[in-house]
């Protein structure tokens, strides 16, 4: 009988320590070998905008993220906002996901503005392998943008577990319109859930990212996450908090020339170019500009702007750190298309007039639950002062709207050739810093492997083991894990049309043209800034990467530019 009970003791006690040893230890087995995943991308920014890119924008955050990652130097985006959100979430090229242009349906399979339900999102492949999913800030790839109206392409239909953001492309980054939580479109300033002091869309989306993290560790520990955060800075309206503007007062008195000649230097010091190969021509001649002091103003803010988004990301950053998840967490930064040189704002007109800031509200103020004004233009700030123009009008505020030009864009594409909406190298380089310091060696390295917004759906796939499913359209990109150990990527070429604006790339070989305009022949390896058009002497180049853009585009879905209703 003794021996009997202490066998049962025995026994209790060793079930006992297995009891607690499982307790401790198998959260531990059981937790997912599989990173977390955050692609950030900011807007209407250029290829030298980072201070770990040449630029002189006070940019720590992603400058030490660089420092312990991988720098691309040969990255691509689509050119435009739109399509290059609709390729960064598909992996396809955007005609294919039907996002060819903007937000307009053309009736074209590839221009309905509006993702189609052939694709999948990065999202909607990731979940299904296990993950939790979230976005925040602009997601601008449906039509749709009312709240009554169809939400089939909203975040939650295409795969997001949580979403705050905006559905729009663009507005006030003080008062945003079509701002939802989840699938509920809400005031900023009657939203029970986020009351800042002072509200600012940057800080919004930053803050919503930190949260997300927070809440996915406490509810959710033994899944990883996905998330996407797309930040609207750097895009018009040029709007900063005075405090970041401070920073940067005066830096840019001295004009274009300067700055694009410093972030030349730093960027070849870098290795990120060949300084050998120069700089595009300069835009604008600073000695023929009218108000100076309101041109460099517009640059002040900008960089504000940059310096806020930076700002937040460092937030993302430590809630990684304090929660633990930072070492196993792949971070991708990159940028929608190249700086902008629209004129938005740039003068005064009958609804937004060019004129100092009254004394006193000139419209009846928006009560706290009201929506702003729908479209990106609002008339006036939500207590009632008009939204002003032009070059009386000092950028940053609420009241005002205003970009910063075209001489500006072509120092933040620094050193390369055009802009946003073109597919010269200007309006389709950008920046794409990877950290991931658990499956990344390298640190601080360089990769001149060429790749392109279609690539991260693959790699995101492989990154979470996932599986993109049968009969969606098959994926245009290729996983970028390879180059993140130094190889090479097998590609046949890599494309683009927008706007009737077209280009291949083929190895070391660009073939590129305006609308209307014929083709232009460029060696990348020598000549990135296409100054030299070789088209004249090698025209059996010409021809071949001709037909092959010609086959692409009819597999594409791509139209003649403009493209046309059918029966039209």
């Amino acid at each position: 009988m003794w021996w009997s009970i202490m066998r049962k003791a025995g026994i209790l006690v060793l079930w006992m320590v297995m009891g607690l040893f499982f307790q401790v230890c198998v959260p531990c087995w059981a937790l997912d070998h599989r990173p977390n995943i955050i692609i950030i991308m900011s807007d209407d920014m250029g290829f030298s905008d980072l201070g770990c890119y040449g630029g002189e924008i006070h940019t720590p955050n992603l400058d030490a993220l660089a420092e312990g990652g991988l720098r691309f130097t040969q990255f691509y985006n689509t050119a435009r906002c739109c399509p290059t959100r609709a390729s960064l979430l598909t992996g396809l090229y955007p005609h294919q996901a039907g996002v060819g242009h903007m937000m307009e349906d053309r009736g074209l399979p590839g221009y309905r503005g509006d993702l189609n339900r052939s694709c999948r999102t990065i999202a909607e492949v990731l979940r299904e392998a296990g993950y939790r999913t979230y976005a925040v800030g602009k997601w601008h790839v449906t039509r749709f943008t009312g709240p009554d109206g169809p939400k089939h392409n909203w975040p939650l239909q295409r795969g997001f577990d949580r979403f705050y953001g905006t559905i729009h492309g663009a507005g006030s980054y003080y008062d945003p319109s079509s701002l939802v939580r989840d699938n509920t479109m809400i005031s900023a300033y009657a939203d029970p859930e986020y009351r800042p002091e002072r509200y600012y869309y940057t800080d919004a989306i930053s803050d919503h990212a930190v949260r997300f993290i927070r809440e996915h560790v406490r509810d959710w520990p033994d899944q990883p996450f996905f998330m996407y955060v797309a930040y609207t800075a750097a895009h018009w309206p040029l709007h900063a908090l005075p405090e970041d503007i401070q920073k940067y007062r005066g830096k840019y008195d001295g004009g274009y020339e300067p700055v694009r000649q410093a972030r030349l230097r730093r960027a070849a010091a870098l290795g990120l170019i060949d300084p050998k190969q120069g700089m595009s021509p300069t835009a604008g001649q600073w000695e023929k500009v009218a108000d100076r002091r309101w041109e460099a103003a517009c640059m002040e803010v900008y960089a504000a702007m940059v310096d806020r988004m930076d700002q937040g990301i460092g937030r993302i950053v430590n809630a990684l750190k304090v929660t633990g998840n930072f070492e196993n967490t792949a971070i991708f930064y990159l940028q929608d298309n190249g700086g902008c040189a629209e004129n938005m704002g740039r003068t005064g007109n009958a609804r937004h007039p060019n004129v100092p800031r009254p004394e006193r509200p000139t419209f009846s103020p928006l009560p706290p639950e009201a929506f702003p004004t729908a479209g990106s233009v609002p008339d006036q700030t939500r207590d009632g002062y008009p939204v002003r123009m032009g070059p009386l009008v000092m950028p940053g505020p609420d009241d005002t709207y205003i970009a910063y030009g075209r001489g500006w864009a072509n120092v933040s594409n620094t050193p390369f050739r055009e802009y946003k909406h073109w597919v010269h190298e200007g309006g389709i380089s950008t920046p794409l810093i990877v950290h991931w310091s658990r499956g990344i060696a390298a640190r601080g390295e360089l990769r001149h492997e060429p790749g392109h917004v279609i690539d991260l759906m693959p790699t995101c796939i492989a990154l979470a083991e996932a599986r993109y499913p049968e009969g969606a359209t098959p994926l245009e990109g290729l996983s970028l894990v390879p180059v993140f150990a130094g190889g090479a990527l097998e590609r046949e070429a890599i494309y683009w049309e927008h706007e009737g604006n077209r280009a291949v790339r083929c190895g070391k070989w660009k073939l590129v043209a305006k609308h209307g305009q014929p083709w232009e022949l460029y060696d990348i390896s020598q000549d990135r800034i296409e100054s030299r058009n070789l088209a004249g002497e090698h025209p059996e180049r010409v021809a071949e990467l001709s037909a092959k853009y010609a086959a692409w585009a009819a597999r594409a879905q791509v139209a003649p530019w403009p493209p046309q209703r059918p029966g039209r």
